[in-house]
């Protein structure tokens, strides 16, 4: 398949070949890392060893193995040795292309290090091995923050060009999918429209790749015949076809109570509105017959150069402005700390946190569900920073998780009073009689409920992050924690039993949006059901709300099954603390007052202790 754009990283790559650089090509699903590498290679006419990264990639089956049976024949000789990838690639001047760099064992790409810097690898009684000129390695990964991922050391890292790739423009995806389908205009056209939106919506955070729109196209022509329909009769056709090929790929924002179908329902009733004809395929970019077609076209930034044309970056950036002037208005640090479309500034950051921290916290907060994709990541990233570090600093370790208890075993203190209501008199007591006291473990477990209706914004999603990042944090052989959200329905974020990472949680928490109705019976029987298997002394819940419910039984009718039931109330109105006091005393309970993040971890230790 011919490379269709990526004009610039073609060339960067080439080059890096040329000249003998290790090369990481870094990109989301479907960009054509693949395809690139394999084209220039093609190219070159060099051999491709394609070795494709997981966990169960060992250092063995990465560079080789003496045959055990050989070896019971033979002893260890060089013939006994079976070639891994590495020294396939190594030893015959070829491209050895690691896909998924980030999925493989750590231990397993340390083997690399001295391969990427000396050009040769020690191997145990087979000695030494060089490779042959010419011997290149290139890596593929996707973004960090996909699951099942890590962060590739440093000293790999160091020793390795970076070249990212991103998505498309449109014109090039419409080209993609013409030359894999060879589908007509209009549904090339309705296809990529309704994948590019997949990557735009504030509820996904994560659309889908050109391949969505392939199978998309091939799916929809095929139901269309099937069903005798024409497209502008189609539109049902339509929604069936995009849940397919796309709700599979597509992923919902953490915190956010929709499924893949409904944000593809209202996808297409923005791309395509009811009652109204399917939209027109767009014109066909004209091009200079002069010039040259195919992967190696060298054109001006435009609808075959892998960047966007002048028209589709103004475009793009009025499209986010809009939520600039919104967050401009919410936050008066915001120009300060977001200078540009898609930049955050970390030192104008902290900056703003030294001097305001809440100011900050509502502002990182918000800036985590902006509509600017490239400023919402890297929100997202310094929030699990940031907000974990303040979970941290807040919170101490309880001593409280122990405490002295009377037993019948015959170590610890004596218990005289105890000891003295049992005697019967005979001297010596009898060991049966004997009561001592010794430390046992009070175990809990604590199930955090966190407030996702309307009301939960700015500052009051910064103080739901940190209370999750601490109770994660705080879990050890004696508390066992669970985290859930809840607004109409709930959202289990972390079930119990079952540790999340603090930096996991805090995305999680940050991608929260605040919508809905307040169903707190709902929460509190959802918080039941998640304690109810714990084999514990006590079953705690914490509430993170302002306690005003707007639907569902009153609260206090769901506290059966609960021990103790505390409140932390975030930025409390009169109105919001008098009702988080009375249900905390109906729980058994402590309502504590949060109005700032830093208040957040003591509150919680001290609920906890």
């Amino acid at each position: 398949m011919d490379v269709i754009g990526l004009r610039r990283e073609r060339e960067v790559l080439t080059v890096a070949l040329r000249t003998d650089r290790h090369v990481v090509l870094e990109g989301p699903p479907g960009t054509g890392k693949s395809t690139l590498l394999r084209s220039i290679a093609a190219d070159v006419g060099t051999e491709v060893v394609f070795v494709e990264g997981n966990a169960e990639l060992t250092p063995a089956r990465l560079v080789g193995q003496y045959d055990p049976a050989a070896v019971m024949t033979d002893g260890y000789v060089p013939t006994s040795f079976t070639d891994g990838p590495l020294l396939t690639a190594m030893r015959g001047s070829g491209l050895l292309y690691l896909e998924e760099l980030n999925r493989i064992p750590e231990e397993t790409l340390n083997v690399l290090i001295t391969v990427l810097t000396e050009g040769e690898i020690a191997v145990p009684r087979l000695g030494r091995v060089r490779a042959a000129a010419g011997f290149r390695l290139i890596a593929a990964m996707n973004p960090f923050d996909a699951i099942g991922t890590a962060r590739v050391g440093q000293a790999i890292a160091d020793r390795m060009c970076r070249v990212v790739l991103g998505y498309q423009d449109a014109d090039a995806e419409r080209a993609i999918v013409t030359q894999v389908t060879a589908a007509g205009p209009d549904l090339v056209g309705l296809a990529v429209a309704l994948v590019r939106a997949t990557r735009e919506h504030r509820d996904l955070r994560m659309g889908s790749s050109v391949r969505g729109a392939n199978d998309l196209v091939l799916l929809l022509g095929g139901l269309l015949e099937l069903r005798g329909q024409q497209l502008p009769d189609g539109r049902e056709t339509v929604r069936d076809a995009v849940h397919a090929a796309l709700s599979g790929r597509v992923k919902v924002v953490d915190g956010v109570d929709r499924t893949p179908e409904s944000v593809l329902d209202q996808i297409l009733d923005d791309v395509w509105p009811a009652d109204a004809p399917p939209p027109e395929a767009p014109d066909e970019p004209e091009r200079d017959p002069g010039k040259a077609e195919g992967p190696q076209a060298q054109q001006p930034a435009g609808p075959e150069s892998g960047r966007p044309s002048r028209r589709d970056r103004k475009d793009a950036q009025q499209s986010r402005s809009a939520p600039r002037q919104e967050l401009q208005r919410q936050h008066p640090g915001f120009a300060e700390v977001s200078p540009e479309v898609g930049e955050l500034d970390e030192g104008a950051l902290s900056d703003l946190l030294a001097r305001d921290p809440d100011a900050a916290a509502a502002l990182l907060a918000d800036l985590g569900r902006a509509t600017d994709r490239d400023l919402r990541a890297a929100a997202h990233r310094v929030a699990r920073r940031v907000f974990v570090q303040v979970a941290r600093v807040g919170t101490t370790r309880s001593r409280g998780t122990r405490r002295l208890a009377p037993n019948r075993r015959a170590d610890g203190d004596l218990d005289l009073d105890r000891t003295l209501d049992r005697w019967t008199g005979t001297w010596p007591p009898a060991t049966e009689d004997l009561v001592t006291r010794t430390w046992t473990g009070h175990r809990r477990a604590a199930c955090l409920v966190v407030d996702a209706s309307g009301s939960m914004q700015g500052l009051g999603v910064a103080i739901a992050a940190v209370a999750a990042a601490a109770v994660v944090l705080a879990a050890d052989e004696r508390l066992s924690t669970s985290v859930i959200s809840f607004a109409g329905g709930v959202t289990e974020l972390q079930p119990l039993g079952r540790r999340v990472p603090a930096e996991e949680m805090v995305g999680r928490l940050v991608g929260l949006r605040g919508h809905g109705m307040t169903d707190l019976a709902g929460a509190l029987r959802a918080a039941r059901l998640q304690l109810a298997p714990a084999v514990v002394d006590e079953r705690v819940v914490v509430l993170l709300s302002d306690c005003l419910h707007t639907a569902g039984a009153p609260p206090e009718t769901a506290l059966t099954g609960i021990d103790r039931l505390h409140v932390l109330c975030p930025l409390p109105t009169e109105q919001a603390e008098q009702a988080a006091r009375a249900l905390a005393a109906r729980g058994a309970g402590r309502a504590e007052m949060v109005r700032t993040v830093t208040e957040t971890g003591p509150a919680l230790t001290r609920l906890l202790g």
